[in-house]
C-alpha cells in the first residue's frame, strides 16, 4: 500500500469573491502536491491536497501566507490515504 499524505483544510472568513481560488492554483504550481479547491455553500472554501507530508505542509503555509488578509479561521485535519487526485484543480 502506497499511501500519501493527505490534509483537508477549511479557509473561514472573507474567502471567496477575493481570487482565493485562484490564487490557490497559482501557490499549487509552485509545490510538488495533487488536489482541489472549491467554494462552499457556506461561504468557506475547502482545499485538498495530497503529496509527501512537508510539501504538503508547505503549500498550506503559503496559500495563508498570500490570502491571510482574507483569513479568518482555518480548520484542518489530515492523514495518509490512497491517493485521489492528479494535478491541482478548482471546482
Amino acid at each position: 500500500m502506497s499511501g500519501v499524505y493527505h490534509a483537508t483544510v477549511f479557509f473561514s472568513g472573507r474567502v471567496q469573491g477575493v481570487g482565493f481560488r485562484y490564487q490557490t492554483l497559482q501557490v499549487a504550481k509552485e509545490f510538488e502536491v495533487s488536489g482541489q479547491v472549491m467554494n462552499l455553500p457556506d461561504g468557506r472554501v475547502q482545499l485538498e491536497a495530497e503529496g509527501r507530508a512537508q510539501e504538503v505542509k508547505d503549500f498550506i503555509a503559503a496559500v495563508q501566507e498570500r490570502m491571510e488578509g482574507h483569513i479568518r479561521k482555518v480548520e484542518q485535519t489530515t492523514g495518509m490515504r490512497e491517493p485521489q487526485f492528479v494535478g491541482f484543480t478548482i471546482r
